[in-house]
């Protein structure tokens, strides 16, 4: 297929992001696009033109090709809102990377997030996560699960492994929120992203370097900064990736995954009679959810022939997850929320060797808080309908502001 004969080619493109018509499913213009063509151009937030990639099929094949860019400073690469294109320009982390540099600090990581460590964490989420339950129900309802319960989880938990004080989460989430929105100033997202990262994570860095403790920021510390495989300046692009994306992310799936089950009583209840239902509906919600919604953000190195386009080199590719996890060629009857469904080779968490590193952590801190929320909780109900929500549609991770509920 041309250019010319795609639906959604023309000199007109359609606006990218579009928006929700319900607050549990990704916007049904991107449906509406799969259905036509797997890869559509759309235009982003400053004018600049783009593929955007609905097919599941498409999007593995994409961040598996070696003509595919995941540097962020490459021209044309199309940056999300102004306050991700600012905070990962200064402070790139390998994410963002090609290799050999991807793979070099990726390996700097890779025994902290091994499935055999997070295992061993377990004991400390459960810990967490029941102290906050009962803090919870001590209170009473209503309870706000969000700051009660599916932010404060993956706070602590990375916290505790960079070695971060947790009195200072708040300062840090509201910087991360004020960077991550599509609404911020530029020069706004600029100065907070610059007071984040050489202020708050510059000053952890120089504290571990004077005084280091058996956390993992420390080690990078140790390990990495002082023979100089890393820069302090790299490792505060490091650092803030680990603190920003090791929370938000999962706090936002968890808080999501919790709204499916409500808004679906009787996956809830199965999931209660049969708990070992559990690591099932851990890959559904993360399917089904996958608040990562501004997609994997990559640039043509050449010319790419697929699906009857050509990508010419340059140009700006959106791969989007949470469509392609909604692709019926992958997942029968997409939009149905089924913790029975085999969902193990969702996209959640990427495809290729760009894969999320901390995909270990997330899944254990999901299965221990749905495990234990719903075995304490069983009569756990929103307060109030689930459309009368707040939820984060211009952030760069989409979720939800708060959830009362009661029980």
């Amino acid at each position: 297929m041309s250019a010319a004969a795609c639906p959604f080619q023309s000199a007109t493109l359609p606006d990218y992001p579009t928006r929700r018509a319900w607050p549990l499913d990704p916007p049904p213009a991107l449906a509406e696009m799969r259905r036509a063509a797997p890869l559509a151009r759309v235009r982003l937030w400053n004018g600049q033109e783009a593929w955007l990639v609905t097919g599941y099929a498409e999007l593995r094949a994409l961040l598996t090709d070696p003509r595919v860019s995941a540097d962020n400073l490459r021209p044309n690469y199309p940056g999300a809102n102004p306050g991700m294109t600012i905070v990962r320009r200064k402070y790139p982390t390998f994410i963002a990377m090609d290799a050999p540099e991807h793979l070099q600090q990726r390996r700097m990581l890779t025994a902290e997030f091994t499935v055999k460590r997070i295992e061993a964490m377990k004991p400390r989420l459960q810990a967490i996560v029941d102290g906050l339950l009962d803090a919870m129900v001590a209170k009473g309802p209503p309870a706000d699960l969000v700051h009660d319960l599916t932010l404060a989880l993956p706070i602590t938990a990375i916290c505790d492994l960079l070695g971060v004080p947790y009195a200072d989460q708040p300062y840090f989430h509201d910087m991360a929120m004020v960077i991550a929105s599509a609404h911020t100033p530029p020069e706004r997202a600029a100065a907070a992203s610059e007071e984040l990262c050489d202020g708050y994570i510059g000053g952890l860095i120089d504290r571990k370097d004077a005084d280091p403790q058996d956390d993992l920021l420390s080690r990078l510390v140790v390990n990495q900064m002082r023979p100089g495989h890393l820069t302090r300046h790299q490792l505060i692009g490091m650092a803030r990736l680990l603190l920003v994306a090791g929370h938000e992310t999962s706090a936002n799936t968890m808080a999501m995954g919790v709204l499916a089950l409500l808004e679906n009583p009787g996956q809830k209840q199965a999931l209660i009679d049969d708990p070992a239902l559990l690591p099932g509906a851990v890959e559904e919600i993360l399917r089904y959810i996958d608040p990562a919604h501004a997609g994997r953000r990559r640039t043509a190195l050449a010319d790419i022939e697929i699906a009857g386009v050509t990508i010419r080199a340059g140009e700006g590719i959106i791969a989007h997850n949470p469509a392609a996890d909604r692709d019926p060629a992958a997942f029968p009857d997409p939009d149905r929320f089924d913790i029975r469904r085999d969902a193990r080779h969702h996209v959640a968490f990427g495809y290729g060797p760009h894969q999320c590193l901390g995909q270990p952590l997330a899944r254990a801190e999901l299965s221990v808080l749905l495990g234990t929320l719903f075995r304490r909780l069983p009569g756990l109900a929103l307060d109030v309908p689930v459309t009368s929500l707040t939820y984060r549609e211009q952030s760069f991770v989409y979720g939800v502001e708060r959830v009362p509920v009661r029980w």
